[in-house]
């Protein structure tokens, strides 16, 4: 029996022995834990809104002054469309809509009402059929009572008849009918349930990653909660949380529960082989997590709130998913032993061991022979995935690309058939005539905005009371998500309004939504690079204290970027491009959300990391033990691959399942990590990275001396007595 004493002077180790020696506290501990962030979760937590406050951007300063001086002008609207077949004009029809602005004006939290017959000219289309009710509110929109968007939703159903149309748009309306995640991502563990006994055949060993990653989910979901208190967390927050959660919580115990099984088939007592276990999958998936933890924290950066407040609510999910892996694992491993192999599948492979000569491992060694192969055919492949990200276009998609099933979509169609799509985006031009020595310079900037190109309309500036804040109302002559209509707020912010107003003492801001939204997309467009830069040197800094090396790191960075950008390249292609976007229920295409890029990066960075990190150290250990650098890229290879691919294939399938959503974003952000992951854990640590590896040979391990004693030391590998001067300097045997 090889039962070596379980023993070790790490940190890791010693908790690991204490975790198993008392299981049974350590798993009542938890539970009282989570019984505790329930109670205090019940006791009061926040809500998940849709806030884009942008300090510093001109946007968010036209949205102060109007809250500032302004209020009932400083809120969101919804606009009720009509649409009748005999004309807004009919008498009958005419009744209806001033009907229905009137009920609307009563609803709590409208300040508001605007009738299409209110305008000049009417807002009514060429055609005489489609019409416009404005109802706005004095909050933004995630402010607004979900009573209150009922009960327009009410007096939408009451007002539809044989003839007449009556949909529902708006920044209100949109942000209301984000909901949480359904059931799709149930279809993506019931998968992941098929893979987990592919990989260990075992009903039990199958469910403990299932257990672990729900655990780690529901506090995850809790401490967000509470952190709701003081952080404005995104609606959508709900569904990355859950993606991430599932996701990394799987991943992390299948790595750690593998070892263990490993342990047990080579004949280690229980506490020994989850000693072992965590000592080393342990401490890999404490680096890799802290890699995605840092990168996640790093959104801060960006200065935008609410994609500071996504990067928390992420790390704290991959947090908790460790310490989860940690804790509440190996006290489940203690508590199980060696019953952790019952209630066997017959017709799945039950084995905890690995084949040396299996599949895996001829890979490995064909990637060795035919390396230029290889690397060439590998990389043109990840290229030319990766060429439509250099067309990437971040933006916001607007209410056009929601399903049909949304009135906020018909809604928009119907805006778009009657009045252009510009009019689902119109852009507030907030006019501050305190300090103005010449206030008719409002009616020359009136001028000149009609007579700018992609400006479909303008309307009179409308003043508060005091008469000193105004806003104009330009309707564009594209759509709010469009390139054109960036285009147009970039040259009226340098080229139309600060002439139009010089010397006049009047100062102007252009705001509202898709103003808004444009600001986010160029303010996380002008810090990109940097936050690209950091989470690369931070990884390859923490890769070289490792591996002690410098090409590991280098060839680690290199992959995962490679991974990464082929990831935005199929997102590209679907979304913008629209290949293949009928498979993805997409039915128009549009821009990348901003914000994605950087999460995808965050996330994507350390899962990557999280592979490379798991098959170096086997191929590290290899070539520590005395076996060369074939031998090891061979060994690291099969006894890693297996793992690897089942963790991937889970990801895969479990992000997948979230492009079933109604919700653009949680699509893109579901295709973006599957197609990275995949590409990642097949294209890349099957062949790549052997073929790389076992190119470079003894040089993966090269350190220039100064650097190496000026780097601290951390070993991935469990703490054992230094190697021999044999076995320290690895004899190559190709």
């Amino acid at each position: 029996m090889n039962d070596r004493s379980p023993r070790s002077s790490s940190w890791l180790g010693r908790w690991a022995a204490f975790v198993v020696r008392r299981h049974w506290l350590v798993l009542a501990s938890s539970a009282l834990v989570l019984v505790a962030l329930v109670g205090v979760y019940r006791a009061g937590h926040g809500d998940f809104v849709n806030s884009f406050n942008i300090p510093g951007a001109e946007s968010q300063r036209a949205i102060d002054l109007l809250q500032e001086r302004f209020p009932g002008k400083s809120g969101d609207s919804a606009t009720i469309v009509v649409r009748a077949d005999a004309g807004l004009n009919d008498p009958a029809i005419r009744a209806t809509v001033e009907g229905l602005a009137r009920d609307a004006a009563a609803v709590p939290g409208v300040v508001g009402v605007v009738s299409p017959y209110d305008t000049k000219p009417p807002a009514i289309s060429a055609d005489g059929r489609i019409g416009a009710i404005v109802v706005q509110f004095a909050q933004q929109a995630d402010r607004v009572p979900s009573s209150s968007v009922d009960a327009l939703m009410g007096l939408r159903d009451g007002a539809i008849q044989p003839g007449v149309q009556v949909e529902l748009g708006g920044q209100v309306i949109t942000v209301s009918e984000k909901q949480p995640p359904g059931s799709s991502e149930m279809i993506g563990v019931a998968a992941a349930i098929v893979i987990l006994l592919l990989a260990f055949g075992s009903l039990v060993a199958m469910g403990l990653p299932l257990i672990t990653a729900f655990s780690g989910l529901m506090a995850s979901v809790l401490i967000i909660g509470i952190l709701g208190l003081w952080l404005d967390f995104n609606t959508e927050t709900r569904a990355f949380t859950a993606m991430i959660g599932i996701g990394v919580g799987i991943d992390y115990a299948l790595f750690i529960v593998t070892r263990y099984r490993e342990g047990l088939h080579r004949g280690e007592s229980v506490e020994t082989a989850i000693v072992t276990a965590i000592d080393t999958a342990g401490r890999a998936i404490i680096f890799a997590g802290s890699i995605v933890v840092v990168a996640l924290l790093g959104l801060a950066t960006m200065g935008i709130p609410f994609v500071a407040a996504l990067g928390i609510a992420a790390a704290v999910v991959v947090s908790l998913a460790v310490i989860v892996a940690i804790t509440i694992l190996p006290a489940l491993l203690a508590a199980l032993g060696h019953n952790i192999d019952r209630w066997s599948i017959p017709w799945f492979h039950a084995s905890g061991s690995t084949d040396e000569k299996g599949v895996w491992y001829e890979l490995a060694e064909f990637s060795q022979r035919r390396p230029w192969l290889v690397i060439v055919t590998g990389l043109t492949l990840l290229l030319v995935l990766a060429v439509p990200a250099l067309d990437m276009r971040i933006g916001s998609a607007d209410a056009g690309n929601g399903p049909t099933a949304l009135t906020s979509r018909r809604a928009y169609d119907l805006l778009t058939e009657g009045f252009g799509p510009g009019f689902n985006g119109p852009l507030a031009v907030v006019v501050d005539t305190r300090g103005a020595t010449d206030p008719s310079a409002v009616d020359q900037l009136v001028t000149d905005l009609r007579e700018q190109p992609g400006v479909a309309r303008v309307a009179p500036p409308v003043f508060n009371p005091a008469g000193d804040t105004g806003i104009i109302t330009i309707i564009p002559t594209t759509s709010p998500q469009s390139s054109e209509t960036q285009d147009l707020v970039h040259r009226l912010r340098k080229d139309v309004v600060p002439p139009a107003l010089a010397g006049s003492g009047v100062e102007a801001s252009i705001g509202g939504p898709t103003a808004a939204f444009i600001d986010i997309g160029d303010r996380i467009s002008s810090r990109l690079p940097i936050f690209f830069l950091v989470v690369i040197g931070v990884s390859m800094l923490l890769l070289a204290i490792v591996f002690r090396s410098l090409l590991v790191p280098l060839q680690a960075a290199v992959m995962n970027v490679l991974s990464i950008a082929a990831a935005y390249g199929v997102l590209v292609a679907v979304f913008q491009w629209g290949w293949l976007s009928h498979l993805f229920g997409i039915d128009r295409t549009g821009p990348i959300e901003s914000f994605l890029p950087m999460m995808l990066f965050a996330v994507l960075f350390g899962l990557s990391t999280d592979y490379e990190v798991f098959l170096m150290s086997r191929i590290h250990e290899a070539w520590l033990e005395g076996r060369g650098s074939r031998a090891s890229v061979s060994h690291g290879s099969a006894t890693t691959s297996r793992v690897i691919s089942a963790a991937a294939g889970i990801m895969v399938v479990v992000f997948l399942s979230f492009t079933l959503s109604d919700s653009r974003i949680v699509k893109e952000f579901g295709l973006g990590l599957a197609v990275a992951v995949f590409v990642d854990a097949t294209i890349i640590r099957m062949l790549l990275v052997p073929a790389i590896t076992g190119l470079l040979g003894r040089a993966n391990w090269y350190m220039p001396a100064w650097i190496d004693r000026r780097l601290p030391r951390l070993s991935l590998e469990m703490p054992q007595p230094v190697p021999s001067e044999q076995t320290a300097t690895p004899v190559e045997t190709d």
